[in-house]
């Protein structure tokens, strides 16, 4: 008597590949914010590489998994991981005065990925000109300093004026470096391929 068995796949090839991107770039924000340095124009604040990581899930795994990726990140970190600046963890990271910086996160991510791949379908970031990947970031920026200032405003019980300020300004040059760097990332193999 022979038994005839197949194979069956329950999930496909290209789900699996979007799913461990998806964890991948959650790390990498993970790590990113271990990495800080001084912040010259506020010494209190450390610069870290956290926006540098919404921009890369974005960009790479579109505004889908890019904004699945950080809601990741944020469940991985509200439930304990030591994830957010610093090493910090727990919901009341989301719920203190950067929360709605970290809170901006899944949204900056989706918008930046529609951005630049046009739309909801996934294409080569690569293809994405330089312009593009400029004004995607741009619009993340804004959605993460707009979502940042209204949540520092809202826990520090001060005015969007003065929110801005204390919570934002001093980082708007670092973000157009980690916007470059992020351009410099997507074009990197560009010259090494022609």
């Amino acid at each position: 008597m022979a038994t005839q068995t197949e194979s069956v796949d329950l999930v496909g090839e290209e789900a699996v590949e979007n799913v461990a991107r998806t964890a991948l770039l959650a790390a990498v924000v993970g790590a990113f914010a271990y990495v800080s340095f001084p912040n010259p124009l506020a010494p209190s604040l450390p610069v870290t590489l956290q926006v540098l990581g919404v921009f890369l899930a974005g960009i790479f795994l579109g505004p889908v998994w890019g904004g699945a990726s950080m809601v990741l990140y944020l469940v991985a970190g509200a439930v304990g991981a030591p994830i957010f600046s610093g090493g910090a963890a727990g919901v009341g990271m989301l719920l203190g005065y950067t929360g709605g910086y970290l809170l901006s996160y899944p949204l900056a991510a989706f918008l930046i990925g529609a951005v630049v791949h046009g739309g909801l379908d996934l294409r080569d970031p690569r293809s994405a000109g330089v312009v593009r990947l400029v004004v995607g970031m741009l619009v993340g920026t804004v959605v993460i300093y707009a979502c940042g200032t209204v949540g520092f405003a809202v826990v520090q019980n001060v005015g969007l004026v003065e929110a801005f300020t204390l919570s934002a300004l001093s980082f708007v040059p670092f973000e157009a470096v980690k916007i470059a760097a992020a351009v410099g990332i997507v074009h990197s193999d560009r010259v090494a391929a022609e």
